[in-house]
């Protein structure tokens, strides 16, 4: 008698812990669904200042760039955060949880409709009383990637709508489904419809500066603006710039800006620089890990990162490559540095040709087209900066990176 008591308490504690076990996990899936209900109330209150006491850190912002198979959001925050991403369905939806963090007052109970064909909604609200939970509802979502970038701290999602789906039976005459990539020849040769130029840095960031005070953003504006206008002029092509004036724009929203116009080609432009005067020369970036110490400075100066985030964007930087146009970028590249070096050679002498290299570039994480950085000369030299003055130079800089565009071009045509 005294064993089946035991075994009949037993059998209840039991069934006491798998009731509220599922009550703990329906109660999870509901709190990501509706993304603001539970404990948030302690600190959607106002109570902010209690917040900070408590060490929390602040989400600060919420930000969004969208076309039709494209989103990327940026979440600004006031430090780094530990954060987790994950998918839910019925219905379709994501969200990302910021661990030790609180909403700014201005984002409290205030929804941000899209409506892009990919995502519907996002909603910011809290999990817990130190967990901001950002629900992403969604529409047609192919994939998605979180990845967290420095200064200022904020992570960026970039999700991508549905591809081309194509049919196609198997070894056992199954037919299965499968998003095919656009060919090179498709994506690029003849195909070619618009380009994306982007003169670095802007407004409150003026880039590098040389031993006169000449900028590095006044250097590239006027090259970026040459550069498209020469575009426009040969090819029938649409041509947009990043910035068109002296503003500043955030480095994931550049590259945000040529995913949503769909763009064929991305072209980011700088001066370099560095700590010795006697430091000179040409250089092309590709998106890529890197372990040579002159491109990682090069990165996080560009960046405006210290070497370690670099080292700590690298780890990052496997997954993201997957989706990148690599060997594209690395072709493209090759062809803007060899005629940018030939065609400054021709009426300046000795330029240095420091090479095609691959780097850790915040500006051209996540490119969905061949994508590549360009430092046109050093503006710390103070021969190269007096050549960086004058008008000259600058036309040849123009003419170099369209002889680049247009060999690289061709050289796609010809291959079809």
């Amino acid at each position: 008698m005294r064993r089946f008591f035991i075994l009949a308490l037993l059998i209840l504690l039991s069934l006491v812990i798998v009731v509220f076990v599922n009550l703990s996990q329906q109660h999870s899936i509901s709190e990501a669904h509706a993304g603001t209900t539970g404990n948030k109330k302690k600190y959607e209150n106002g109570n902010v200042e209690v917040a900070a006491k408590k060490g929390l850190v602040r989400v600060t912002n919420i930000r969004k760039y969208s076309s039709e198979n494209y989103t990327r959001i940026a979440i600004d925050l006031e430090k780094e955060v530990r954060f987790e991403q994950h998918r839910l369905k019925n219905p379709d939806r994501m969200y990302v949880d910021l661990y030790g963090t609180y909403l700014d007052p201005s984002l409290k109970n205030k929804p941000i409709s899209i409506g892009d064909g990919i995502l519907k909604k996002i909603r910011p609200g809290y999990f817990s009383p130190t967990t901001v939970r950002i629900v992403i509802d969604l529409d047609s979502l192919e994939s998605f990637k979180v990845f967290g970038l420095k200064s200022p701290d904020r992570i960026v999602i970039d999700l991508y709508g549905k591809g081309e789906v194509l049919t196609k039976k198997d070894s056992n005459g199954t037919v299965q489904e499968k998003v095919r990539p656009l060919t090179l020849p498709e994506q690029l040769g003849l195909k070619v419809k618009l380009v994306v130029i982007d003169p670095g840095h802007g407004g409150k960031d003026t880039g590098a500066i040389g031993g006169t005070g000449l900028t590095e953003k006044e250097i590239v504006l006027d090259v970026a603006k040459r550069l498209k206008k020469i575009l426009e002029a040969n090819f029938d092509w649409d041509v947009v710039l990043t910035r068109d004036s002296d503003v500043f724009i955030p480095l994931e929203e550049r590259i945000a800006i040529a995913n949503a116009k769909k763009a064929d080609l991305f072209i980011s432009i700088h001066a370099n620089a560095s700590k010795r005067r006697e430091a000179k020369g040409i250089e092309t970036y590709f998106l890529n890990l890197s372990s040579n110490p002159d491109a990682m400075e090069v990165a996080a100066r560009e960046n405006a990162v210290s070497l370690k985030n670099i080292s700590d964007l690298q780890k990052i930087l496997n997954e993201l490559l997957l989706n990148s146009k690599v060997n594209e970028s690395s072709r493209l590249a090759g062809a803007v540095q060899k005629n940018l070096v030939e065609t400054l050679n021709g009426s300046f002498s000795e330029t240095k040709d420091l090479g095609v290299k691959p780097g850790p570039f915040y500006v051209l994480i996540g490119a969905k087209m061949p994508s590549i950085l360009v430092e046109v000369s050093f503006i710390t030299n103070p021969h190269e900066e007096t050549l960086l003055k004058s008008d000259d130079y600058r036309e040849k800089i123009t003419e170099g990176i369209f002889s680049g565009v247009k060999s690289y071009v061709k050289s796609l045509m010809t291959s079809l």
